[in-house]
């Protein structure tokens, strides 16, 4: 799809030169070949593939071509029930913003609708190129700040919930069950922070490049802004760094309650092999048909023999049972 955004109206789907006119941000999404090729030859400009916006050497993401500036970075998308990263790419131009994108992403939609409603009869000057980029940076720098809160709340259930797991209540198959779950829940949190930061990185050098580039320079006060989302941008990556921390200590702990349950298992194990091997030991004493035994025609033998067999059973589990291996850790 091959979108226009012009100031006060609304979006409108690019099919020729008229279309493209009084737009200062042209929108790609998904595009096909015969939409790039359209937007190649309404802007003059050379349109990136997926493959080169996925390139993740500096010198591939941002760089200049002629009087362009092209800029590329990885954003993470989250759904619902999932999440993923697609790249973005940008060629800001003097007069014009071409994006170029293969999913949805919310804060595009968020300042597509900002465009739409700016009304020029209010005495708002239409968006320049450079102020819609910026613009796109804000909105995407927060909503990665909303998506990190949502991550560092899922976190904190994920704590209590870790930290409740090994309850007394549970069965050793429930147990089992939590922990893999858990275990799941500590992974996909990792993978989100990576991927969140992944995209701070990307925007982080966007906007570094942009407010350094001396061959494409900004207004002051969008130079401001531009600085205000640099220093947000750290201000998030710092926040990431604590969570990947929180991350590496929830997975340390789950890991540390598969042990112990592992342990719990070895236990039993252990308690089964030792009762079993003093009963065996005396049933093999005692099964054995020599006449030379003692007790061989001894009227309580029999008797004897059994009650044997079960003192070498209940002394060890006395035993353990002292010692805490038949508490509520089995």
């Amino acid at each position: 799809m091959f979108l226009a955004h012009p100031p006060g109206e609304p979006a409108r789907t690019v099919t020729d030169a008229a279309d493209f006119a009084g737009a200062a941000w042209l929108d790609l999404i998904d595009p096909t070949p015969e939409e790039q090729a359209l937007a190649a030859r309404l802007t003059g400009q050379r349109i990136p593939t997926r493959e080169a916006l996925e390139e993740i050497e500096s010198s591939s993401r941002l760089f200049m071509e002629d009087d362009a500036v092209y800029l590329s970075t990885p954003l993470i998308r989250r759904t619902p029930d999932d999440f993923f990263v697609s790249p973005v790419g940008f060629v800001l131009m003097r007069d014009r913003l071409l994006t170029i994108r293969f999913t949805a992403f919310s804060a595009f939609e968020t300042v597509a609708r900002q465009i739409e409603d700016q009304k020029r009869a209010d005495g708002h000057e239409a968006p320049t190129s450079d102020e819609i980029a910026i613009r796109l940076m804000e909105a995407v720098v927060d909503r990665l700040a909303d998506i990190l809160e949502h991550l560092g709340q899922a976190l904190d259930v994920l704590s209590r919930d870790i930290f409740q797991a090994g309850g007394p209540q549970r069965g050793a198959g429930q147990l089992d069950r939590t922990l893999r779950a858990l275990l799941r829940r500590v992974g996909r949190s990792g993978d989100l922070a990576s991927s969140v930061r992944d995209s701070l990185l990307g925007l982080e050098r966007v906007a570094i490049f942009i407010s350094e580039n001396k061959r494409h320079t900004v207004s002051d006060r969008l130079a401001g802004r531009l600085a205000t989302v640099v220093r947000d941008i750290a201000s998030l990556n710092d926040f990431v760094a604590q969570t990947t921390n929180k991350v590496q200590f929830l997975l340390d702990a789950t890991l540390g309650f598969i042990s112990i349950a592992q342990n719990n298992g070895m236990k039993i194990l252990t308690v089964v092999s030792f009762i079993g091997v003093a009963p065996t030991l005396v049933a093999g004493i005692y099964g054995m048909n020599f006449h030379d035994i003692p007790e061989l025609g001894w009227r309580y033998g029999y008797g004897y023999a059994l009650g044997l067999i079960a003192a070498t059973i209940v002394l060890p589990l006395l035993w353990f049972w002292r010692r805490g291996w038949l508490g509520d850790g089995m």
